[in-house]
């Protein structure tokens, strides 16, 4: 049994399976990072793994305290409303993990300032001259 700290980066989901192309992405780069924590993918909807099934494995890999990070630009109704719920039924379903949810991703400065650097550079690259 593992005691690595849990992370789940949490995202909307598609339809499309290219979509979550980034998210993998991040999940790669996260896991650079951070190798002493156990990194996993979840969705609210149309892929795969859910939330619950994301804490159900990393509680049966051993971790007992998880983050959980909203891949979401906003606090919107998802992270309002159904994040709660579903954070609650793992807790509840794995009474001996803790459980965190952090705020949405867009809702941290360093990322909206790393969202503006990007938009600038857009400007540069395409202006004319």
């Amino acid at each position: 049994m593992s005691a690595r700290p849990g992370l789940v980066l949490f995202a909307h989901g598609s339809r499309d399976p290219r979509w979550a192309e980034p998210f993998a992405r991040l999940r790669e780069l996260l896991g650079a990072q951070r190798p002493d924590a156990d990194i996993r993918q979840a969705f609210l909807e149309l892929m795969t793994p859910s939330l619950g099934e994301a804490i159900a494995d990393l509680a049966a890999s051993g971790c007992r305290e998880v983050t959980v990070i909203p891949v979401f630009l906003g606090q919107g109704g998802h992270v309002r409303r159904d994040l709660p719920v579903l954070a609650d039924a793992c807790r509840q379903a794995h009474p001996d993990v803790t459980v965190r949810v952090s705020d949405a991703v867009g809702e941290n400065d360093a990322v909206l300032q790393a969202l503006a650097a990007y938009c600038a550079s857009e400007l540069d690259r395409h202006a004319p001259g």
